[in-house]
């Protein structure tokens, strides 16, 4: 029970001691809230308000100056004293340790005291600024009455460059002036921020037209002087080339130059009102089309001549190429009728003949153009340039056709060559073969020359038809070259089988007595021989010799090198 007791003791001191700290916070916060009403009151507000009584107190300045002060004084003698009972019953709450009403109360206070300021923080903003723009005001009248008859000084000074605009201008001016001096009334008035947005007003409507003013005179000189003297320089100019032969009426500049003529009119009446926006850019635009005409006019110049030279040049060219391609087709009907011609070969020959056609009819209208001046020399200059490079293709592409003809001759020429060197050689291997000693010719020989003999004679066979037809030609030519290739190594192959058959046999000779075995196996290689089996007759000796001497086979051969050597 008595632990009870002590335990219940415990919690409420500990209870006493937390309500005694957040009731100290309370306190704390009361005093924090006091200083700073306190710190309110004691500002020096009416001081800061006063200032404006160096202003003239009457209309709008008057009107904020009582404003002010009525504000100030309520909160000196209604808002501030009013909070002072939620401090006081926020201490009596915490007395009782009403902790959370306390709060309640103190949170009140803090969000009417950053009231209060947030007021005092406006009042002092609009203060100055209508302190400021009472200064701004002054400043900008000491710079704008200069500026203006500044301006007006200028405009005497330059009237020859304003021409009918310098009484609009100087209207303006006296205008903007008069303007100016209603700041005066205002401010008597009090109106100051009213003042302030005067000046503001006439600042921005005086530069403007200090911008105008400037830019006038550069305007009116090339509406009036430079780019009129520059159209009377560019029609001088047309006449003197129009006598001299040159084209230039065919640019179509005449009109063109007329409608620049009304467009200055206008320009100049725009001027004469003193406006430059809606024609800065048009002239602009105007300068740089004349710039352009005279550009084209020097172009011109310089075409004439190489025009004039070039012409009878492309004209002798497409002439040439023309002859050029009229005697390959002359020359194709003719091959037509001696060779078998690829239908690639026609189509290309007809292209190229196509290709002619078109080129004659462009050089015909650059010729109509030129003859009966229907174009400048500049615009001739330009088409004749395409034409030449056309011309430059037709010429390539005919040169590669006639390469291509010579190359169909040349193959003709190549094959015949081809088929004497096949038949040289069957001759000559043949009587080789005739003069050899040997027994008899296999007739698998025999077989092989026959057929060479006949696949020359089908090359012979196509060469002589008409048309020729060069496919089958290359064809047979190859076949035949395969065959009378084969023909001759196998001729080659067996005369040498047949001479070391012999060696063979000769070599063997010193073994006979000694050796019956070996005589047997040289007899049969001996009959082999003279049944035209030389192949088998050199495998027999030879195996048989190599029983007795392991080098018979290299010795035979180097008897036989030595046999060719000498021969040779």
């Amino acid at each position: 029970m008595l632990e009870f007791v002590i335990g219940g003791i415990l919690i409420i001191i500990a209870l006493l001691i937390v309500g005694l700290i957040f009731r100290k916070k309370v306190y704390d916060n009361v005093d924090q809230l006091e200083a700073w009403k306190m710190d309110i009151m004691n500002r020096n507000v009416t001081a800061e308000l006063a200032k404006v009584k160096k202003l003239n107190l009457s209309g709008e300045t008057l009107e904020k100056f009582e404003g002010w002060k009525d504000n100030w004084d309520y909160i000196l003698t209604k808002e501030l004293p009013d909070l002072e009972e939620y401090l006081l019953d926020a201490e009596e709450s915490a007395d009782k340790f009403r902790i959370k009403t306390a709060k309640k109360d103190l949170q009140q206070v803090d969000k009417a005291l950053q009231k209060i300021e947030n007021n005092i923080e406006t009042m002092y903003k609009e203060l100055d600024h209508l302190l400021n723009s009472e200064k701004y005001v002054r400043n900008e009248i000491e710079e704008l009455e200069p500026k203006l008859k500044e301006l007006k000084k200028y405009l005497l000074h330059n009237r020859t460059q304003f021409g009918k605009a310098e009484n609009i201008f100087e209207s303006e001016l006296t205008k903007q002036e008069k303007r100016l001096s209603e700041y005066s009334s205002l401010t008597e008035e009090g109106n100051y921020i009213e003042a302030q947005g005067l000046i503001e007003e006439l600042k921005q409507e005086v530069e403007k037209i200090n911008d105008r003013i400037s830019a006038f005179p550069e305007l009116y000189r090339k509406c009036k002087q430079h780019i009129p003297e520059q159209m009377k320089e560019l029609v001088r100019g047309m006449a003197e080339m129009e006598e001299d032969g040159y084209r230039v009426q065919q640019f179509g500049f005449d009109k063109e130059l007329k409608q620049y003529e009304n467009m200055l009119k206008a320009a100049m009446k725009e001027l004469d009102n003193g406006e430059i926006q809606s024609i800065e850019e048009s002239l602009v635009q105007m300068e740089d089309r004349l710039n352009e005409m005279f550009q084209l006019l020097e172009k011109e110049a310089t075409s004439k001549s190489i025009v004039e030279s070039h012409f009878p040049n492309e004209k002798q060219r497409l002439q040439t190429v023309k002859e050029q391609i009229e005697s390959a087709s002359e020359e194709m009907k003719e091959l037509q009728k001696t060779y078998y011609l690829e239908e690639t070969d026609l189509e290309l020959l007809l292209s190229i003949e196509k290709w002619l056609d078109k080129t004659v009819n462009q050089f015909k209208n650059i010729e109509e153009d030129y003859e009966g001046r229907k174009a400048n020399h500049l615009d001739i200059k330009e088409k004749l340039e395409i034409f030449s490079e056309e011309v430059s293709k037709l010429e390539k592409a005919q040169e590669d056709f006639q390469l291509q003809v010579k190359d169909l001759r040349k193959d003709e020429l190549e094959a015949k060559e081809k088929i004497a060197e096949l038949k040289k050689q069957l001759i000559y291997t043949e009587k080789k073969l005739q003069k050899s000693n040997i027994p008899g010719v296999p007739s698998f020989i025999i077989n092989s020359l026959e057929e060479s003999t006949e696949k020359c004679e089908v090359v012979l066979g196509y060469l002589e038809r008409s048309p020729l037809d060069m496919g089958k030609v290359q064809h047979s030519i190859t076949e035949a070259a395969k065959s009378v290739d084969h023909f001759v190594e196998q001729t080659n192959l067996l005369l040498d089988q047949a001479r070391l058959v012999e060696l063979a046999i000769q070599y063997g000779n010193r073994y006979r007595s000694s050796q019956p075995q070996l005589a047997a196996q040289l007899a049969e290689a001996e009959k082999l021989f003279r049944n035209h089996k030389y192949e088998s007759a050199l495998e027999t000796a030879v195996q048989a010799l190599e029983q007795v001497d392991a080098n018979a086979m290299a010795k035979i051969e180097e008897m036989d090198k030595a046999l060719q050597q000498m021969a040779n």
